[in-house]
């Protein structure tokens, strides 16, 4: 009987309160007028095939109605084929439900295939998920199972206890001060920069600065100098502000500084996007003149130089190479930084370092987007670089990069010398190769097919220009993966081309 299998299920579950539209205007009896709204929502998938029911009593309390009118209506349910009961476990949406319902309630108001409004034209796009199986060196990521989970994990759960006052609490728009503390120390022993907490932003990782940057410097309108090839995601939170991407030339030295010079004698430039240590995606280090000179044309021309220094924890050989806003005499430099490359993409914590003018400008729109961040993770990562974690992992991860680096140079070397040309870049997290004889793009689907994510140079090029050159990201997988993706690269290469 219905009555006697629902009573356990009156113990109490991990559910959310269930709201029902009941019409109360309606002289249906209420138990019918229960049983319609539940039939409604599992017709239209609000309520899925298998999920677990409310108990009676619970149901009841938040309907306000006597339990006997939830018995009376689940009873209803269950001999209609919608609600299946199961013995000390409770209700639960049929799995097998009924093809011709046998009572016909009124059709129940699901979400619009369309919004009956204008939208305008689309933003931004999201990437379909990658086959199951797939092996990715699509990116410069880290391998996030050499995070150190456990250190975070003890970390946020003292944080949640010793400081939930703080923590758990409104905070301020700059972020965590441990944490803004400890940047700023990394910033000033790793990067030769002057700063405090005070010159400290903390953002949700570097694409949330650069949103903000873009919202804080631009007007629609404006002209801001980018790489070409570049950083997409930069470009489309520009974009976002309805700003002008003038394409800048990039070569073995970086930015083409000649081609920014004669953009500026043409147009007011407002800012330009450089990832000056490692360029993205070419790898590319910007030589020291080319630094100099580019600060001279900010300054004299009076445009925002936004760095993007994405993965100064990752150079293998020689010293690295300062930002160019430890040489930034004129306050045009503004410095966006991120943690997620040291510990794992989830984590999304990033930085930004800047004039206080731009700082207080950045936080008081940040407050309006995301309030403060996240506390409890923030005051954690404080700890761990308090404590030397993180600086430990740093140097852990850059060793471990460093020899993937060189296992997929050989590896490439013996499988693909004659289809792929490359310089062993001196640190980052990915080689950029040109491709040889066969057609990148067409290689880059057919590894695709095979179940390996590259992508090829059209990826980086804000005209979506082809290009000959691949980008194969190695941090993130380990020997035996790597190994496996010059298999999967080496069956995959086309045919050559005539």
């Amino acid at each position: 009987m219905v009555r006697s299998s629902l009573k356990n299920s009156d113990r109490p579950v991990r559910t959310w309160q269930l709201a029902l539209p009941l019409g109360e205007s309606d002289a249906t009896p209420l138990f019918a007028r229960i049983a319609r709204a539940l039939s409604d929502d599992i017709r239209r998938g609000r309520l899925k095939p298998g999920q677990r029911l409310p108990g009676t009593r619970t149901l009841a309390e938040s309907l306000a109605v006597h339990r006997n009118t939830v018995v009376a209506a689940f009873a209803e349910l269950e001999a209609e084929g919608w609600v299946e009961t199961r013995p000390a476990r409770g209700a639960f949406v049929s799995g097998a439900l009924p093809e011709a319902p046998p009572r016909r309630f009124a059709r129940a108001v699901g979400l619009a295939a369309r919004p009956g409004y204008d939208l305008g034209p689309a933003r931004g796009s999201c990437e379909a998920p990658l086959p199951p199986g797939t092996l990715s060196m699509a990116g410069g990521i880290p391998d996030v199972r050499l995070a150190p989970a456990a250190e975070l994990g003890r970390a946020l759960r003292r944080a949640l206890v010793r400081d939930r006052t703080r923590v758990l609490s409104y905070g301020h728009e700059l972020g965590h001060p441990r944490l803004r503390a400890a940047i700023a120390e990394m910033l000033a022993s790793t990067r030769g920069l002057a700063v405090g907490a005070d010159d400290v932003l903390v953002t949700r990782g570097s694409q949330m600065a650069l949103y903000l940057i873009a919202q804080a410097l631009f007007e629609p309108g404006d002209v801001v100098g980018v790489e070409e090839l570049g950083y997409r995601p930069a470009w489309e939170a520009f974009r976002a502000r309805g700003v002008e991407l003038a394409p800048l030339g990039v070569g073995a030295s970086g930015l083409d500084i000649e081609s920014l010079s004669a953009l500026c004698a043409r147009r007011r430039v407002r800012a330009v996007y450089v990832t000056p240590h490692h360029q993205y995606p070419t790898l590319a280090t910007m030589a020291a003149p080319r630094r100099l000179a580019l600060l001279e044309l900010a300054r004299r021309h009076r445009f925002a130089v936004i760095e993007d220094d994405y993965d100064h924890e990752f150079h293998y050989e020689g010293r690295p190479v300062l930002p160019l806003a430890s040489a930034d005499a004129a306050g045009v430099v503004i410095t966006v930084g991120t943690l997620s490359k040291i510990f794992a993409p989830g984590l999304r914590v990033g930085w930004v370092v800047a004039p206080p003018p731009v700082v207080a400008t950045l936080a008081g729109l940040r407050a309006h987007l995301d309030g403060q961040g996240d506390l409890p993770l923030e005051a954690a990562l404080a700890e761990l670089m308090e404590d030397g974690v993180v600086q430990r992992h740093a140097r852990r991860a850059r060793r471990i990069y460093q020899a993937r680096r060189d296992y997929l140079v050989a590896a490439l070397e013996r499988r693909l010398s004659d289809q792929l040309a490359f310089q062993v870049p001196s640190g980052g997290m990915a080689l950029w190769a040109r491709v040889r004889g066969v057609n990148a793009d067409a290689w880059s689907e057919a590894a695709l097919a095979r179940g390996l994510s590259v992508r090829s140079a059209r990826h980086f090029a804000l005209g979506g220009r082809s290009r000959p050159y691949l980008r194969l990201g190695y941090a993130s997988l380990n020997e035996r993966e790597l190994a496996e993706a010059v298999r999967r690269l080496w069956v995959a290469r086309p045919t050559r081309q005539r």
